[in-house]
């Protein structure tokens, strides 16, 4: 089976949610949005709306101002998070820098003996030298000009400032136990010890990237599943979500909150996501996985 369906007009889209059942009251401004944002793009907001999912009929009382305010309410989310995540992977990046460079050498990083998995090492070397060619950062520049006869990467401090943090979060997780420094960040996170920390990096650093690709956070079935600390020794949930759960933001929310609270114990991020929830008071909070009263764990306190 081909995709035969044609490109329609701003127009043509327009008559066709109307005919479907979505209430648009103001037309310029729908035209307005739709010229910016895009059809395809605004269907994952509405695709609850939808009763049938077959025929795309809404349900009764639909209405394109709602879709907009759902819009709004994802990029301002995305807008929150991707500010906590910066300072998780600057946090991340400096340690992961310091503790091995003084255990091992500032070039640990480069040596396989150091990982797990030697093929996946490699990748990430591969990773590595295509960031590095392509950073347009002058300390990197200067160091090949500098030290062109050695034939080794930039030491950690300058490599690992250039990686991104999907590569960053693979290197610590790929990290052999038996080095020391792998509990030591760890444990610098308010984490017990390396067991816990790496599926946290890896569902954060995938959620970075949603931010930074515009992705659609609300309502979304988000890949990866952090593994949880039975006894976190920082405050954490009373009423914790099931594993079946894990899908939904929820979840990631408070591993984000909880690493947080540790780089800044004085962060505004529960009065941020109440005034954001107060602002759309559209936006059910069930989409996003939020349990009643989720304000008043010990964790969001």
């Amino acid at each position: 089976m081909k995709y035969n369906k044609p490109a329609k007009t701003i127009t043509e889209q327009i008559n066709q949610l109307k005919k479907r059942g979505l209430i648009i009251a103001d037309i310029p401004k729908a035209e307005h949005h739709l010229n910016t944002i895009g059809y395809y793009r605004l269907s994952g907001y509405w695709w609850p709306m939808l009763a049938d999912k077959n025929t795309r009929i809404f349900k009764p009382n639909s209405n394109f101002d709602n879709v907009i305010a759902i819009y709004n309410f994802d990029k301002e989310l995305r807008l929150l998070l991707f500010e906590i995540i910066e300072s998780i992977e600057i946090t991340l990046r400096n340690k992961l820098i310091h503790y091995p460079s003084l255990e091992i050498s500032p070039w640990w990083f480069e040596d396989s003996n150091n990982f797990i998995n030697e093929v996946a090492h490699t990748e990430l070397l591969i990773s590595i030298d295509r960031e590095l060619q392509q950073t347009k950062e002058v300390f990197i520049k200067e160091h090949y000009r500098k030290y062109h006869t050695d034939t080794r990467r930039p030491p950690a401090w300058k490599t690992l400032e250039v990686v991104s943090f999907g590569t960053i979060s693979k290197l610590y997780g790929n990290l052999k136990n038996s080095i020391k420094s792998k509990n030591k960040i760890a444990q610098d996170f308010g984490i017990v010890n390396h067991t816990f920390l790496p599926s946290w990096l890896q569902s954060i650093s995938q959620i970075r990237n949603m931010c930074a690709h515009h992705s659609r956070l609300w309502n979304k079935n988000l890949p990866g599943a952090p593994k949880l600390m039975p006894k976190p020794p920082n405050p954490w949930l009373n009423n914790v979500p099931p594993a079946s759960e894990f899908f939904m933001l929820y979840i990631h929310l408070c591993c984000m909150k909880y690493l947080i609270n540790v780089i800044i114990p004085n962060n505004n991020m529960t009065n941020r996501l109440l005034d954001l929830l107060g602002t759309y008071r559209n936006i059910d909070p069930k989409a996003l996985g939020l349990k009643p009263d989720w304000q008043n764990e010990p964790l969001w306190k």
